[in-house]
């Protein structure tokens, strides 16, 4: 395989990582973005990365809102990164539970991490090069999925403090 058309991505987890961890979340007057995440996105879309989100969303599963509903959050973040000149490749979520889960979501799936369904869609989509990604997270779970696939993974405090060290302030 021909290793120079693949791409970079940067792998980030939803709650707790682009935005503040306040429960099952899904009313856009509930999102709060995690202070430097967007500035962070930003850069790194910037050089090259395509960033990629990857997310439990047992809330679906467990009755407390709908795919839809999940939908329509994730456009109304895509509008304010939009504003930001940031923005989000493509979101990927899985609505399942094992135990929780209600009707057709009550499955014990491939996509919820830390299984890495999700992360092998992606990189069957977009022909993403493992070992050039990140994956940022804030729990055990999302750090277990990308380590499964290879790929370079951080908590998010510690992935922030490396970005804001790393930026040249003078420019």
């Amino acid at each position: 395989m021909d290793d120079t058309r693949l791409n970079k991505a940067l792998f980030l987890d939803r709650d707790g990582t682009i935005n503040v961890d306040k429960g099952y979340i899904y009313k856009p007057e509930d999102f709060v973005f995690l202070d430097g995440i967007v500035n962070a996105i930003k850069k790194y879309s910037q050089s090259g990365y395509l960033i990629i989100v990857i997310t439990n969303q047992s809330g679906i599963a467990r009755g407390y809102y709908t795919e839809y509903d999940l939908l329509a959050l994730h456009e109304y973040i895509d509008a304010l990164l939009l504003k930001e000149n940031a923005r989000i490749d493509k979101w990927y979520y899985c609505p399942h539970h094992p135990e929780a889960g209600i009707g057709l979501y009550r499955v014990d799936c491939n996509c919820r991490k830390p299984k890495t369904g999700l992360i092998e869609q992606a990189i069957a989509e977009f022909d993403i090069d493992v070992s050039q990604s990140l994956l940022v997270g804030d729990s055990p779970r999302d750090l277990e999925c990308g380590e499964k696939m290879g790929i370079r993974s951080l908590y998010i405090d510690e992935f922030l403090t490396q970005f804001w060290h790393s930026i040249d302030v003078t420019k």
